[in-house]
């Protein structure tokens, strides 16, 4: 009995140890049960806290960035918790900075643009800058049309072109413009109205792409720029106005209306582009100095010929006359249309010096300059009525086989086929610039050209005359594209196939 009331005392101290613990253990429990509750109270304090701050420091922010420039009220102080606050950085809107310089004024108060609105277009388009000496040549003939020294109109010849001066009234180029041409619309000169009214027939030149002449000029620059011919003037196409020039009533009378509305209600003038006359297109010459007609020295030279010495500088500077004209069939070519300079020799009389001794002779100086270049690279031979010869043709120059210098300067060029497709690229790009280009016009214009250079390396090869190379039976050599088929791949080749012209003018030479 004693053994089993022990086992039971034992049991209810067991029980009653079990019931304190788990007692203890659920105090525990909602002990930390309130403690998170107490947290999470705090928590949501501190939070909404937080958000009271933060909205504070924006509307401060706000207040100062939309703050109107002439408030001169104090601003707005805002006290803020000694609590750790986050401040946010304020955000803007991304706008490049530019700043704005205001425009100068006139003596009279008003605004002027920077540039004359005269040529603000061309003064963009006027651009060539891997060309620096013919960018200041434009820019010094713009800057004198600007302050009233316009261009003046050349008497001769059949077309409007004018010498384009400087400020200082120096004539520094030839501009002619593109509708000023002998077969243009706006041609001042009276002798191609005259021709075109009275025989209609024979008006104009049927193997040429009409007032295309100001591109015949800058092409032929280009073709004297790579061969090293060095007897072109440099050319290139250009935009001006000037008053002077050949402008249509209605042109003149709209800049007249546009520079009154300006004068007198300027709030409608500034709405205008343009106030002034429109640019013209056209190609520009760089003019050069201490050069007469070539007809003048030539007789000169047949009354008084020239030393051996120069008479030998004078035959080359010819066979590169004749390698331009023949290459790109210019059409026009007399002897009233190429340019000779011969500087004779100066004796120094008051030397004592020997007669023997040559240091008091300056050596005599021949040169020649192809201008007028605007009828050239036909699209055909000429076939129909003349056969427009060069002139040069008849000349006793021309019955002397080439140089080897003339030989060694161009043949390698014009043998390389690359060479050759590299200047129907350069010309393709300055044809394209015209508003009416016609590729399938131009393929045929460099197909003549190529036959031209194919008839000029035969006779260079075979030691003929320029006389003989003109006689020579005309060819076109035409390019044509094929596209093949090789299972995935696509290949475009090119071939050329060569035709001899038979067909000849009914006034022939």
């Amino acid at each position: 009995m004693e053994s089993n009331s022990e086992v039971v005392n034992g049991i209810h101290d067991e029980f009653t140890d079990l019931s304190k613990t788990r007692s203890g253990i659920e105090a525990v429990e909602d002990i930390t049960v309130e403690a998170n509750i107490h947290i999470e109270k705090i928590s949501l304090q501190a939070d909404q806290q937080s958000e009271d701050v933060t909205e504070a420091l924006k509307q401060n922010v706000y207040a100062k960035v939309n703050k109107p420039v002439k408030q001169k009220a104090a601003k707005p102080q805002v006290t803020f918790p000694d609590e750790d606050i986050i401040h946010e950085e304020p955000t803007y809107p991304n706008q490049p900075f530019a700043p704005r310089l205001p425009p100068p004024r006139s003596p009279s108060g008003e605004n002027q643009p920077l540039l004359s609105k005269n040529r603000l277009d061309a003064e963009f388009i006027n651009d060539f800058p891997d060309d620096s000496v013919f960018q200041t040549l434009v820019r010094n003939a713009e800057t004198a049309i600007d302050r009233g020294v316009y261009p003046v109109r050349i008497a001769q010849g059949s077309s409007g072109s004018y010498f384009v001066k400087d400020v200082d009234q120096k004539t520094i180029g030839v501009f002619k413009p593109k509708n000023e041409e002998p077969y243009g619309q706006l041609n001042p000169k009276w002798t191609k109205w005259m021709h075109k009214t009275c025989c209609p027939c024979c008006f104009g030149r049927g193997c040429l792409i009409p007032n295309q002449g100001y591109l015949s000029e800058a092409g032929a620059s280009i073709i004297d720029s790579k061969l090293g011919l060095s007897i072109v003037p440099k050319t290139k196409v250009v935009h001006l106005a000037s008053e002077t020039f050949n402008y249509n009533p209605i042109d003149r009378a709209k800049t007249k209306t546009k520079k009154y509305t300006s004068e007198h209600f300027p709030k409608f003038g500034k709405k205008f582009h343009r106030i002034g006359l429109p640019p013209k297109v056209g190609s520009m010459q760089t003019y050069v100095e201490g050069y007469k007609d070539a007809e003048f020295w030539l007789r000169k030279f047949e009354a008084d010929p020239l030393q051996a010495h120069t008479s030998r500088e004078y035959q080359l500077q010819f066979e590169r006359l004749v390698v331009l004209d023949y290459i790109i069939r210019n059409t026009d070519r007399g002897n009233d249309n190429w340019l000779i300079r011969y500087d004779k020799p100066d004796i120094d009389d008051e030397n004592d010096a020997p007669e023997t001794e040559w240091s008091m002779v300056t050596r005599p100086i021949v040169k020649i300059a192809a201008i007028d270049n605007g009828l050239a690279f036909p699209y055909k031979h000429p076939d129909s009525w003349r056969a427009y010869p060069y002139h040069w043709t008849w000349l006793p120059e021309a019955r002397i086989p080439f140089s080897q210098e003339t030989k060694d300067l161009v043949l390698d060029k014009l043998s390389d086929m690359h060479f050759v497709e590299s200047l129907t690229t350069e010309l393709h790009e300055l044809f394209s610039q015209d508003k009416g280009f016609d590729r399938s016009l131009f393929d045929r214009q460099m197909a003549v050209m190529r036959g031209q250079i194919l008839n000029l390396c035969k006779g260079m090869n075979g030691g003929n005359t320029p006389e003989e190379i003109v006689n020579m039976r005309p060819v076109v050599i035409e390019k044509t594209r094929e596209l093949s088929l090789g299972g995935r791949l696509r290949t475009m080749t090119e071939h050329f196939s060569q035709r001899i012209q038979d067909r000849k003018p009914f006034f022939s030479w």
